[in-house]
């Protein structure tokens, strides 16, 4: 077998848990949304409003523990299994702070909603709502760093299974909360998040037992050694890790500021804007899951100072990316009339989502592209860069680009509204791509010269 088959296997290998495992995490959202909407519409407004405040906070959280993954891997590469449990014990630690203060954070932000104009009906089911998701933060932060350090390890089945137990908890947890079973208060959809914290929680303890029992982590253990806290390993892990949650961070806002954004414009436009984001994010996962086993595979590369191999890893894993984006990209086109009557029989709706969806299929390669280079650059541990370079690509092209074209009379003495914004994204995905695929040559260059 060729190395360059060989790695496509061991990327492969890697990519599929994990996408079941970011597939998971989608359905309990989704799973959420369901349930609340059939109690009523004002529960299903506090689960959504609930959800666009947590969930921003969820992915800067695990964003800065992701910094787990990289530095776990690089040692694993380099043989060195002693530093794995002493890397994983700070990360613990931090997890733990950080989780502690997201819940704080949770329980505290509803002076904002009158700021937004919110109901005040609204308010107090959202607030329920949040207290209960707050309960789960420290849970959520501990759950990320056993699943870092377990799938930069290679361990990747173990999360998809937990995930997967996680939805099916889900269901029952919700409906017991929801509808008020065994003596418990009735809540309505804002139980929903008492639900989302049991199970967090519940996962976070089912891997913790995993990675202590199995004997996959013989060599590698934790909590056997020395579990003092460190502050220059925790500030280590802080300086790779708080550019990996900003830049998520920076894109995922760049995205809700353009819903918000489009709102003056009709429940129509807001509509089929959201339809094509829930189409496109779906199709997001196939890459994003790809560029997490490019972290890991590159990360145990860089451990074992091994240019070729990161070569390798860069390069098949960008012509894959880059040949799945390209089938996304055709799908899109050929059945995206097809795709959004899934979600709604509005005919004007479907068709601006349709139209919408043309630009999502334009912009599926850039994409691909530059999730997979910012995989590389994480796994190399270089974030700094890339959280600069999505801070320019997103918020100083995208966002300015999209507002010009989408407010101002500059077609035809017509705003060009939602088409505007999502030709900002275009814009703005392809300058993340360019840009993040330049550091990571760039990157490459001077490892190449420090290890000559």
């Amino acid at each position: 077998m060729t190395p360059w088959r060989q790695e496509l296997k061991a990327l492969i290998i890697l990519m599929a848990p994990i996408l079941v495992t970011q597939l998971a995490q989608a359905g309990y959202g989704f799973i959420d949304t369901v349930m609340a909407g059939q109690v009523s519409p004002l529960d299903l407004a506090a689960v959504a409003v609930g959800a666009s405040v947590w969930l921003p906070l969820f992915l800067l959280i695990s964003g800065i523990v992701m910094a787990t993954t990289p530095l776990v891997a690089a040692a694993y590469g380099a043989g060195r299994f002693q530093e794995i449990p002493r890397i994983t014990h700070q990360a613990l630690w931090l997890g733990l702070m950080i989780g502690l203060m997201g819940m704080l954070v949770l329980q505290n932000i509803s002076f904002i909603f009158p700021l937004l104009h919110v109901p005040n009906n609204l308010q107090e089911k959202t607030e329920l709502y949040l207290l209960g998701v707050s309960l789960g933060m420290p849970a959520v932060a501990i759950f990320c760093v056993l699943r870092f350090y377990s799938e930069a390890l290679g361990h990747t089945k173990p999360v998809m299974i937990i995930s997967l137990l996680g939805i099916l908890l889900n269901i029952p947890a919700n409906f017991v909360f929801i509808h008020g079973l065994w003596g418990l208060p009735k809540m309505g959809g804002a139980g929903c998040g008492w639900a989302t914290a049991i199970v967090m929680t519940s996962m976070m303890f089912v891997l913790l037992a995993y990675v202590l029992l199995s004997p996959s982590f013989a060599r590698t253990r934790i909590l056997q050694s020395d579990m003092a806290p460190l502050g220059s390993l925790m500030w280590r892990i802080l300086k790779l890790g708080v550019p990996i949650g900003v830049a998520i961070f920076f894109e995922v806002s760049v995205f809700s500021c353009v819903a918000v954004l489009v709102s003056p414009f009709g429940e129509r436009v807001v509509a089929a804007h959201q339809v094509s984001l829930s189409v496109t994010s779906m199709l997001f996962m196939v890459p994003l899951s790809l560029a997490i086993s490019m972290t890991i595979r590159t990360g145990q590369a860089y451990g074992r100072h091994d240019l070729t191999g990161i070569k390798l890893t860069r390069k098949t894993g960008l012509i894959t990316t880059t040949t799945i984006a390209s089938c996304s990209a055709l799908m899109i086109i050929l059945c995206r009339e097809s795709i959004t009557g899934l979600y709604t029989n509005d005919a004007s709706v479907r068709a601006l989502a349709s139209d919408l969806l043309l630009f999502a299929a334009g912009y599926q390669i850039f994409d691909a592209l530059q999730v997979g280079a910012a995989g590389c650059l994480r796994g190399v541990q270089n974030t700094r860069s890339p959280m600069i370079m999505t801070l320019i690509a997103y918020w100083m092209v995208a966002l300015p680009v999209g507002y010009s074209l989408g407010m101002f009379p500059i077609w035809h003495g017509q705003p060009l509204q939602a088409y505007g914004f999502w030709f900002g994204l275009v814009a703005g995905l392809g300058v993340a791509c360019a840009l993040l695929n330049w550091r990571l040559a760039k990157a490459i260059n001077r490892l190449e010269k420090r290890w000559s």
